[in-house]
């Protein structure tokens, strides 16, 4: 059911507490990474709840219970044979595509070995497309190693559209004893050519065993594999709605196979081990529903779903660039990046917008690392590093799809909600450039705005933002070492200190230049290193400063890092955290307690909670410096949260460390309050 709730949307600041109530309706996520893993088909969750129920038997037990199970058993194999077009050769339940990829390399390696042994010619390659997952390359080099087979690895390039260069292959062909490729990439969607790669194998007269990655082509590509070439082709089911554990493996007729595991005989003694008959039983009804129809969407209706899925991008995000070529990919997988935002800021806009999307694979994007995927195509640099994936099931209808154009819509309106407005009349902003290091101080009324501390690599986000508000940059200045400084101006085209400006006096008398902007200036004194941002009452820089690179004045500074604000550390000790089954608790206990949003005002604005009916207010991480005085000051508890208690920790850090106590925040965040 959908709850209305009234959030208030602000800026802080140590005056007043101000803003509009909007009401905010609490909808379910739209879950659009169907390439990591899908939900679960309501006629598997069925059948795999049977299967523990009512017809748990050991399907190797000769009584009635084991008879019913081993008919499961049966049925979900003759099924696998008949949607994979595979009545001859092996086809084997395992516990996903991971094991699946080991036994295929196994089994090969364990023939190569032989065949080397025996003295013929099989060739000295285990050659892998670079656009592989991560599962295979690392298997190669595993039982490579293991097996003491001494063959070499080698990645086989991709062109500029994600498919294999048949030219290389061709050339590579006669040395290659063993060839990995996949049907379908996770990440971009390409699609294969698998049909060059069968001319090119036939043209050389190719030995080599070939397996082919398969995981991404259930229920979205023909497969007829009794009709290719290919020796073996692994399968995941919890990437096509079956639960996570289950999976199958193909093995062509005639072959190499080696069992990765022995010693029970199941799966007619190609995989021993009891078997998983509830995930067997679920992934038995896909196959069902996949060979049966009507259940899932055709190829020509995910086309046209995704061509929506796209405008809505556009409109949203109108610089968009899709990474991968629609014509070659899955009509299920769009890869995209975004000048001017990186890919963690998609990632929680679309979050806070209860949309679930993806920065790379799943099984690797834990590693803050570029799309090794985009970059073995020669996408450009900040592509790879920002992109994002947004991938849908052959299961949604029109219902989902419009939901998903309206949030994406709604991100697209969010992200109108500039980081750089202003938090009150007349205030001077400070915002924080994030994983690039660095600040920005502008005057939202004049529309100036100086970098300090920012490098080279944060001129597209500088850029970005400028335009995005209209922003002169007046300076780019180092507050300690101008080299990284020296660097962001030749990218800018922008200039240092300027040649003409006011001179105020600091506490103790001596004088110091300065810039003005808005109610503050942003001071430097001759031959002392550091900034000083601060306002200016009779003459003298006040105290309560903002101090950038150098040390704190007084007491009552704010020290600003390239990479943050400093903090005294406070006896090691980790600010309070709240988990979820707490806070109810809490907030009856601290009525008075200021509930703060750290999250980017764009997240905030596609997505505002209330925490236990309470009003939440909006102060980004970003512009914690900006507020961080007052928030030292304010008596009240303060409880901070955003998306996943990352940046709420950050908060509450720096608060602890300027002094503050009462300070908590959020475990897990949202995601987890949610849940």
């Amino acid at each position: 059911m959908n709850t209305s709730i009234q959030i208030r949307n602000i800026f802080l600041d140590n005056n007043t507490i101000s803003g509009r109530n909007f009401s905010f309706i609490m909808e379910p996520e739209l879950y659009l990474d169907a390439n990591a893993t899908s939900p679960v088909l309501t006629a598997a969750i069925v059948a795999a709840h049977a299967a523990m129920q009512a017809d748990f038997g050991n399907p190797s037990s000769s009584h009635a219970a084991g008879l019913r199970a081993r008919a499961i058993l049966d049925d979900a194999h003759a099924r696998a044979r008949r949607v994979l077009g595979a009545a001859t050769g092996r086809v084997m339940f395992t516990s996903g595509a991971t094991e699946g990829i080991q036994t295929a390399v196994l089994s090969a390696l364990c023939a190569l070995r032989e065949r080397r042994a025996a003295g013929q010619a099989c060739g000295d390659l285990l050659l892998y497309g670079a656009t592989e997952h991560k599962a295979v390359p690392e298997s190669l080099a595993h039982w490579n190693r293991i097996l003491g087979t001494g063959l070499t690895l080698q990645a086989l390039p991709v062109d500029e559209n994600g498919r294999h260069r048949l030219d290389l292959l061709r050339e590579l062909a006669p040395r290659t004893a063993f060839l990995c490729t996949m049907a379908a990439n996770n990440e971009s969607g390409v699609v294969s050519d698998l049909d060059g790669i069968t001319a090119v194998l036939a043209e050389a007269n190719s030995p080599a065993l070939w397996m082919v990655d398969c995981v991404q082509a259930l229920g979205k590509l023909p497969l007829h594999l009794d009709r290719t070439r290919i020796d073996y082709a692994p399968f995941s089911g919890h990437k096509l709605y079956a639960p996570k554990g289950i999976g199958m493996l193909y093995v062509r007729e005639g072959a190499p196979f080696t069992p990765l595991m022995c010693g029970g005989g199941q799966e007619g003694g190609q995989r021993s081990g009891t078997e998983n008959m509830a995930g067997i039983a679920a992934l038995g009804a896909v196959l069902r529903a996949l060979e049966e129809g009507r259940v899932f969407r055709t190829h020509a209706q995910l086309a046209d779903t995704r061509a929506r899925l796209a405008a809505a991008l556009r409109a949203a995000f109108p610089a968009i660039v899709f990474n991968a070529p629609f014509e070659h990919a899955l009509p299920t997988t769009l890869n995209f990046s975004v000048p001017g935002l990186s890919g963690k800021e998609l990632l929680d806009l679309f979050d806070a917008a209860g949309i679930r999307v993806s920065a790379g694979s799943a099984c690797s994007a834990a590693k803050a690392a570029p799309s090794y995927v985009l970059e073995a195509m020669g996408v450009p640099a900040w592509r790879c590093a920002n992109a994002v994936r947004l991938s849908v099931g052959p299961l949604l209808d029109d219902a989902f799809a419009d939901a998903a154009v309206a949030r994406i819509a709604r991100c697209g309106e969010a992200l109108r909600k500039l980081p750089l407005a202003a938090a009150r009349p007349g205030a001077t902003g400070v915002y924080h450039l994030g994983a690039d290091g660095g600040w920005l101080v502008f005057d939202p009324e004049g529309r100036d705005c100086v970098a300090v501390d920012a490098s080279a690599t944060a001129a597209e986000r500088v850029t970005t933002l400028l335009r995005q508000h209209g922003y002169r940059l007046r300076a780019v200045l180092g507050s300690l070492d101008d080299s990284a400084a020296a660097a962001l101006r030749d990218r800018l085209g922008a200039g240092g200190w300027p040649a003409f400006c006011d001179t105020v006096r600091m506490a103790d008398g001596s004088p110091a230049e300065a810039i003005r902007l808005g109610s503050a200036v942003l001071a430097r004194r001759p031959g002392v290193a550091g900034l000083v941002l601060g306002k200016v009452e009779e003459g003298v820089l006040a105290e309560a400063r903002l101090v950038f690179g150098a040390t704190r004045l007084s007491d009552n500074d704010i020290l600003c890092r390239p990479a943050g604000i400093e903090t005294a550390s406070v006896s090691g000790q980790a600010p309070a955290e709240l988990a979820r089954h707490q806070l109810k608790h809490f907030l009856a206990e601290h009525p008075d307690a200021l509930l703060v949003d750290v999250r980017e005002a764009c997240e905030h604005a596609a997505g505002a909670p209330a925490l236990e009916g309470r009003a939440a207010y909006s102060l980004p991480l970003s512009r914690l410096a900006e507020h961080a005085a007052w928030l030292r000051d304010e008596t009240r508890p303060l409880v901070f949260f955003c998306r996943s208690g990352n940046r709420s920790l950050k908060a509450a850090q720096c608060l602890q460390g300027l002094g503050r106590t009462q300070v908590w925040h959020l475990a897990g965040g949202l995601a987890l309050l949610r849940a």
